[in-house]
């Protein structure tokens, strides 16, 4: 498969045009299974077959088989069912976006699909082979859990935030999207490297788009974090001002066939449709991909999850610290969760145990509410960022670096039901807590809505200086320049691109 975002438009401009046009008895793009599934589909929906001469589809390369044919997966292709009457007119749109066209069957009356090449034969089969195929009852086995006893040395914790900065999972990915054009049609409100990107619709509405996975978690547990991707792909777009509408995913995991395998996928997928159903936000689309292994190793299990939202233009938030003397609060309860942590992986070289846990009232309590204050409070609340990888310290220094603008942080007040260490509450990566800052002239209103809630929050610092000082009880933990945040976390690919 090779993307082309040119022919996609010109594909997306012409099947508008078809479907304000003419008299649409049936469209579908083509995806998994390419003409196979999309023909057998379309036509069993309507309860009825269809016939197919392969000489008649346009290819993209000679010699290819009716096998590759049918199966090929290639993108930018769509299939309409329309009335023979509308076929002159239908060309003429083709041909107006510059697209190659042809008709290649017809719908028959019997719910069967036939494909000829060459003036032979060779399908005939009923479309319930197709569209009802058997389901494969799979073994499903836990895998088992070792936990090694492992004694941790002490880290400088300025040293571990410099490390964590420069690690691939979040180090900045400006080199890799500034290869291409994000800002086709100047559409483009918030650009990549924020929780998400805002494209704008119209002069009132904008519409974001994110993605998230955190392949360690899932590896860990696959039903907590398989959730969390959902969970973290929702918060990324309520960060952004916006109401989640859609979900898609690709899930990426080993053979199936492996009973480790596939019970991992069961216990992904249903921790994913749980965070879904609790937002009530649904998965439109989406794809599996199997058999992801090398020489017998296989991935980390990978659900990965985008999330559409829409949004006010009005309410648009981002990441960045806007004005010297805002104060700077933390929803959501911290809890000593470091195992699967980027912190464990990158300063210790530690995957095990398990990772934090979905805490799905909560998480949806805190979740929400930042929905409701940027809506209800919109002009008190300046920058909005929620925690994921590397916890705390890491979100922080993200919004320093993108505003080149410091801030002043103790660590004394950070909500929590348990005893923390010093850590923790830098580097855990408890899920759905938000940073906000707020106008300091705002801050009580701003509070008085969030005590109302009953979700667990804190003052604990005010944005300001050209660095990040984050101090606990004890003293001074972390005093770091903006610039040398700002070079630990853009250098990495770059270098290693080098």
């Amino acid at each position: 498969q090779v993307a082309d975002p040119f022919t996609k438009k010109r594909v997306m401009e012409a099947t508008y045009e078809l479907l304000d046009t003419l008299d649409i008895h049936g469209v579908k793009d083509l995806g998994g299974g390419g003409l196979t599934c999309c023909l057998s589909e379309m036509a069993d929906k309507g309860g009825n077959g269809s016939c197919i001469d392969l000489e008649k589809i346009p290819l993209r390369e000679e010699g290819m088989t009716p096998y590759e044919i049918m199966l090929s997966e290639s993108q930018e292709r769509m299939v309409f069912a329309i009335s023979r009457d509308d076929v002159e007119k239908a060309y003429e749109i083709c041909d107006k976006h510059d697209l190659s066209h042809a008709v290649i069957g017809e719908i028959i009356d019997k719910r069967e699909f036939i494909v000829r090449h060459n003036g032979e034969e060779i399908c005939h089969a009923p479309n319930i082979l197709f569209t009802d195929a058997p389901i494969i009852e799979r073994k499903a086995r836990p895998i088992k859990k070792v936990i090694k006893d492992v004694k941790l040395d002490d880290v400088n914790p300025q040293e571990a935030l410099l490390k964590l900065l420069a690690s691939e999972n979040i180090t900045s990915k400006e080199w890799v999207y500034s290869q291409y054009d994000h800002e086709v049609q100047l559409h483009t409100v918030v650009k990549p490297g924020d929780d998400a990107a805002v494209i704008k619709v119209d002069e009132d509405t904008s519409f974001t788009i994110g993605t998230d996975c955190n392949s360690t978690h899932v590896l860990l547990d696959p039903y907590n974090g398989a959730a969390s991707a959902v969970l973290e792909s929702i918060n990324n777009a309520i960060s952004m001002g916006a109401r989640p509408v859609a979900l898609v995913d690709c899930l990426n995991f080993g053979n199936p066939e492996k009973p480790e395998v596939f019970w991992q996928f069961k216990e992904s997928v249903s921790g994913m449709s749980e965070v879904a159903r609790k937002f009530n936000v649904a998965f439109i689309s989406g794809n599996v991909s199997f058999y992801n292994e090398t020489e017998g190793v296989t991935v980390n299990p990978s659900p990965i999850v985008g999330c559409v939202g829409l949004v006010d233009n009005q309410h648009i938030k981002t990441m960045t610290f806007k004005e010297e003397g805002d104060i700077v609060l933390l929803l959501g309860n911290t809890y000593p969760e470091l195992n699967g942590s980027q912190y464990y992986k990158e300063l210790y070289d530690l995957v095990q145990g398990y990772p934090p846990c979905l805490r799905l009232d909560e998480n949806y309590a805190v979740s929400t509410l930042i929905e409701k204050l940027i809506r209800e409070k919109n002009d008190s609340i300046t920058s909005v960022h929620d925690l994921s990888k590397g916890g705390l310290a890491v979100a922080l220094a993200l919004m320093a670096i993108k505003s080149e603008l410091g801030a002043k942080i103790c660590l004394s007040e950070v909500p929590s039901t348990k005893e923390l260490t010093d850590d923790e509450k830098l580097f855990s990566e408890s899920y759905s807590r938000f940073i906000i800052t707020v106008k300091e002239d705002k801050v009580d209103e701003v509070v008085s809505m969030i005590k109302d809630s009953n979700v667990a929050y804190a003052k604990i610092g005010v944005v300001g200086t050209d660095r990040l000082v984050i101090c606990s009880d004890e003293g001074k933990l972390i005093e770091a320049e903006i610039d040398e945040l700002t070079e630990a976390n853009t250098s990495t690919i770059e270098r290693q691109m080098a």
